[in-house]
């Protein structure tokens, strides 16, 4: 495949993926979703996309939010700690669902009732912060944007 950055080569489509980040995270806002759990959604995405560029732009972002350096280290394996609430927990899940989708109703973490927690609300600003950052991830892999030191 060739490489093209897309923002460049279509900045129209790639400022309406921005127009639509900003809307998605305006509704995250409004539906009340503390700063870190939106930062644990991307990186959650992030790390099942492979997406470096996302991965270290969100973590730095979570740890200037306040986020803990144990809590961002298993987050890949959140569900074997005790360090998320209900509330991060079920967004995980939903992070996981939603970028897995192809594989189906899958998961370990049958454990967390995700309709019990997150209210109607929530769950479709976490499912529309998933399906940006998922984009996103796309467009970052796609156009190999660069992750040096």
């Amino acid at each position: 495949m060739a490489h093209v950055n897309l923002g460049k080569a279509s900045p129209a489509v790639y400022q309406s993926l921005s127009a639509l980040d900003a809307t998605a995270h305006a509704n995250a806002d409004a539906a009340g979703l503390e700063p870190l759990l939106v930062e644990l959604v991307k990186i959650r995405a992030s790390q099942i996309n492979g997406c470096a560029f996302c991965l270290r732009m969100h973590s730095r972002d979570a740890i200037s939010k306040g986020e803990s350096a144990d809590r961002l280290a298993v987050v890949a394996a959140w569900w074997e700690t005790q360090y998320f609430s209900d509330k991060e927990q079920a967004a995980l899940v939903l992070a996981e669902r939603l970028t897995n989708i192809s594989l189906g109703p899958v998961g370990a973490h049958k454990t967390v009732d995700v309709d019990a927690i997150l209210t109607a609300a929530e769950v479709a600003a976490i499912s529309w912060l998933v399906i940006v950052i998922n984009a996103w991830n796309r467009v970052a892999i796609s156009s190999h944007y660069a992750v040096a030191p």
